[in-house]
C-alpha cells in the first residue's frame, strides 16, 4: 500500500505545449475532419455497397475523393501517433473535439446532410468540455530512479 501512495505522490503534471505542438493538434483535427468528409463524398458517388457489390470496395480507393480522404487520414494518424509521444491520451482526445464541430459543418455544407438541432446541441455540449481539458496539464509524468521520464525532454 505504501508503494501505491508513494507512486501517486511522485506523479507530476507538466505543461508541454509549444507552437509546433498546437500545429500538430490542428493537423489531427483537420486531417480527421476533411479525411472523413472526402471519403464520405467519394463513397456516396459509388452508391450503396451491398453484399452483391462487395467488390466495389476494392476499387473505392481509386475514386479521387476517397484517395484524398485516405491521404488526409494518414496525415491525421501520423500526427496522432506523434502527439501521443509527448502528451496524455486523456489530453489529446478531448483537445481534438473541435473536429466534431468541423465535421458537422462540412457534412452540412459539402455533403448537404441535414444536421438536426439535437446533434448541434450535443456537439456544443461536448465542445464546452474542451476548455476544461485543454486548460490543464498535457502530460502526467512519474519520477524514476533516473529522474523524470526521458520522453518529456523531447521538443517538437
Amino acid at each position: 500500500m505504501s508503494e501505491l501512495s508513494q507512486s501517486a505522490t511522485s506523479r507530476q503534471h507538466v505543461h508541454s505545449m509549444s507552437f509546433l505542438r498546437y500545429i500538430l493538434l490542428a493537423l489531427i483535427v483537420l486531417g480527421s475532419t476533411f479525411g472523413d468528409v472526402y471519403i464520405a463524398k467519394g463513397m456516396k458517388q459509388l452508391g450503396a455497397i451491398s453484399v452483391g457489390r462487395w467488390r466495389d470496395l476494392l476499387f473505392a480507393p481509386f475514386n479521387p475523393y476517397v484517395a484524398l480522404g485516405i491521404v488526409l487520414l494518414m496525415i491525421f494518424y501520423i500526427s496522432y501517433l506523434a502527439s501521443l509521444s509527448w502528451a496524455d491520451l486523456s489530453y489529446i482526445m478531448p483537445a481534438t473535439t473541435m473536429g466534431y464541430v468541423l465535421t458537422a459543418l462540412m457534412a452540412h455544407f459539402m455533403l448537404h446532410e441535414r444536421v438536426s438541432v439535437t446533434r448541434w446541441i450535443g456537439i456544443v455540449m461536448i465542445s464546452f468540455g474542451v476548455g476544461f481539458i485543454t486548460g490543464g496539464p498535457s502530460l502526467t509524468v512519474s519520477a524514476t530512479p533516473e529522474g523524470i521520464e526521458p520522453h518529456v525532454d523531447f521538443h517538437v
